[in-house]
């Protein structure tokens, strides 16, 4: 959790533990997520759990939930260079054992960001 305090400036979602009980999902173990969304006035969660936060419910507290993959090609739409630069520094980064961008686009993939891969590798020569 440090690492992503430190990362992301109000990464931690705190005081909404009185919402859990008023809301309603599929799976009751999955309240805290939208809770806290609410209570941090998030406009999207990202999931692959979809099916566990209906559009119904999330829409009435102006909240979307929309899967990994879809998000990160919403990201590289908006800003297609910097998405390159950064699995061009995530590769650069990987050290043991050391990695290529291909291999971090491998990984990704495997990882079910189909999509946003075959986006960056389309994109590739005009970054």
């Amino acid at each position: 959790m440090e690492l992503m305090s430190q990362a992301v400036r109000d990464a931690l979602v705190s005081g909404y533990e009185e919402l859990i009980a008023g809301l309603s999902l599929p799976d009751p173990n999955d309240r805290h997520v939208l809770a806290a969304a609410i209570r941090c006035h998030a406009q999207l969660i990202v999931t692959s759990n979809l099916d566990d936060f209906p559009a119904a419910e999330l829409s009435k507290y102006g909240i979307e939930a929309r899967d990994p993959d879809s998000f990160v090609v919403d990201q590289i739409h908006l800003a297609p260079a910097r998405m390159y630069q950064l699995i061009t520094e995530q590769a650069a980064a990987l050290g043991d054992p050391p990695m290529t961008v291909d291999d971090v686009l491998d990984s990704l993939a495997r990882n079910g960001l189909l999509q946003a891969v075959a986006l960056l590798r389309a994109q590739r020569e005009s970054f």
